[in-house]
Formats: C-alpha cells, structure tokens, sequence
C-alpha cells in the first residue's frame, strides 16, 4: 500500500521509502546492476556531527512536507529558494535522515562548475605515469612485468592498454554522477546554490535529470578491451568501488535532488518546468520558537524577546535564523548582563547584504 506522506517531517528515522509507489510512466528507469544504497554508520556520523544536528533538528512546515512528497513521487529535483539562512540546504539531510537514504551527496556549486566536474573526474596524467611505471617494470630496467606468454609476473591486474588496473583506477564518480548509480533505493544529492553557476549548467542538467543517465567516453572506449565490458570505479563518499557497464550509468531509482537558489538570478523556463519549486520564507514567532527549542532547548524570557526583535527587524532586510540562534546562545553561555547582551545581540544580527554605512569622524 502506498504510504503519502512518505516523508513527514517528524524526524524520527523509518523505512517508509520502501513502499513509495511506482514512478509515472514517463519516469521510470532501468538501471543496472542493482546496487544497494551505503548505510550512514557511525564513522560517516561521527566525522560530520554539524550535519548530523542539522539533521535532527530541522523543522519543516506543512508546505515544505509537502513538496518534498511531490518530488519523491514525480521523480523531480526539487528546487529551493529563499533568503540566507531558512534552512534550503539544511533540508535534504533531514529527508535523508528521516528516510535512511544514507549520506548526503553534496556538489558545492561555483562560477567555474561544470557539468562533468559533477558526474566525474578523470586524471589522464596518473593514468600517464602509470603507464610509463608498467613500461619499466617491477626492476626499473625496461621490462613490462610480462612472462613469455604474455602474462603479468608482478601479480599486477593490466587491461589491453597495458597500463596497471586500466583507466578504471584514474577515475573518479562525482556526485551527481554517484547519485545517478542503479541504487535500489534513492540517493540523496545537494546540489548548493545552483544560482552561482555559468549560465549554462542549469541548461546542461536537463538531459542528465531528466534521462536519469550518461556516459563516460573513457570506459565507453576501454569497455572494448575489457571481458564483458565492465570496470569497477570509485564512487564519491566512499572508497568502495562500484561496477559500470560499457561506461554508461543509468539510474534505477531517481535520487532524491535538492538544488538550492538564494534568488540571485532567473533560471530559464524548461530548467523550471522539470522541477518541483519550494520558496521558502521567513519563519513566524512559533516557527522560531520551534527552531530554538529544537537546538537550544525551551526559549527563556530573554530569548523570546530576541524572537520578537527578530521578527521586529526582518521586515527592514534580510537576516538568517542562525544569526538568532548564535544570539540566543551567547545569551546563555555568556554571564553577560542584561544591557551588554542588548549591545551584543544586535551586533549579531546585522541585515545581510546590506551596503557598508560610512564610518563617522
């Protein structure tokens, strides 16, 4: 039986993705082979416990619910805007958290990304060195480490080109490319601030999300030489590797994409059309009050009192919920008396992006 909400924002981890109904038609895919998502074990916890509180502590409002089950079930990225600090990357580690989607995928977007930097890397320099190490062989004086038959004496695995474990060994998933492996289940990826990007990315992702798909001309091309086509690769996250067949990914379930858009620029109209859209807005008093007592516990006078000033303030500019919990925080932690924290809380909360005011002399 299909379950709706299949994420519902409560936080408390369930296995509710299993019974997310089929795909429409038009969205289905075939990946193969079939691999099952890593697990989010203590390691990967423990070397990120800032993501892990983020996690937890994520409060989501009935429309961000909402949204995020039509993008589950459509099988569409789900694009996140709004103003600094209302939680847009903050939400996809809940939804992986909540629906053991294991670790986040996470592709930090900059005005040089590009497309292949997010499906994969490959080195052909190393492949190069290599190559020349194999040349030489294990003595250094000529030899490739063949016997007579043509078989490696060294115990080192060689493809047809002759270089050690072929071009699989110098390449690398990114991580949209590793969230675009045949999982069983859905990955999930961060694609963060999209809206900083060339103004091609956006037009370059369409094919890829919306195929679910792509190829790696490298192994493409060695898949020739290799039985059976297939390369094991190392996939982002993880020193794990995983098997591509002929050098092309396809995906079996579509991964859960959040893209996030601080607003800094119009996306065009068929990038749009493939996603499901969340604004996110400023949260109101109760909103807050519950964003404080997830990280900080039940509110005191004092702090409902920065909540009212918060919320006093926003209207003139923006300011980013952080900037209200690091004031409630000091508050606490501090000892300072009350007219020092007054002083302390506003230097601490500054309007965003507001232009430098002239110094007075």
């Amino acid at each position: 039986m299909a379950l709706w909400p299949v994420y519902t924002g409560a936080s408390r981890p369930h296995d509710g993705i299993t019974r997310l109904p089929p795909p429409p038609p038009w969205r289905a895919f075939d990946g193969r082979p079939v691999l099952e998502p890593p697990a989010e074990d203590d390691d990967a916890a423990a070397a990120s416990p800032d993501r892990t509180h983020r996690a937890r502590t994520y409060r989501a409002t009935e429309e961000t619910v909402q949204l995020v089950n039509a993008a589950l079930y459509l099988r569409r990225p789900l694009l996140v805007t709004g103003p600094p600090g209302t939680g847009k990357s903050s939400l996809v580690y809940a939804v992986a958290r909540e629906l053991r989607l294991g670790p986040v995928l996470r592709w930090n977007i900059t005005s040089r990304s590009t497309l292949h930097d997010g499906l994969y890397q490959y080195d052909p320099l190393s492949r190069l060195y290599a190559a020349r190490q194999a040349a030489a062989g294990p003595d250094g004086r000529g030899t490739d480490g063949r016997g007579t038959d043509g078989r490696r004496t060294d115990g080192r695995r060689t493809h047809g080109d002759g270089t050690a474990a072929g071009v699989e060994n110098h390449l690398r998933l990114g991580p949209l490319g590793t969230a675009l492996l045949p999982y069983a289940h859905p990955r999930a990826l961060l694609i963060d601030e999209i809206d900083k990007s060339d103004l091609d990315l956006p037009n370059d992702l369409l094919n890829v999300l919306e195929e679910g798909q792509y190829e790696i001309p490298e192994l493409v091309r060695a898949a020739r030489d290799t039985p059976g086509g297939r390369a094991e690769v190392m996939a982002d996250g993880t020193d794990r590797r995983v098997p591509v067949e002929h050098g092309r990914v396809r995906c079996r379930a579509f991964p859960f994409v959040v893209l996030t858009s601080n607003g800094e620029r119009e996306f065009p109209p068929a990038f749009l059309r493939r996603c499901v859209t969340l604004r996110l807005r400023q949260p109101d008093d109760q909103h807050l009050a519950d964003i404080v007592r997830a990280h900080l516990g039940e509110p005191d006078a004092y702090a409902r009192q920065l909540i009212d000033r918060f919320l006093s303030r926003v209207g003139s500019g923006d300011l980013a919920t952080d900037q209200l919990l690091n004031a409630i925080y000091l508050a606490r932690a501090s000892g300072l008396t009350a007219d020092s924290l007054d002083e302390l809380a506003e230097r601490l909360m500054p309007y965003l992006g507001q232009s430098p005011q002239p110094h007075a002399y």
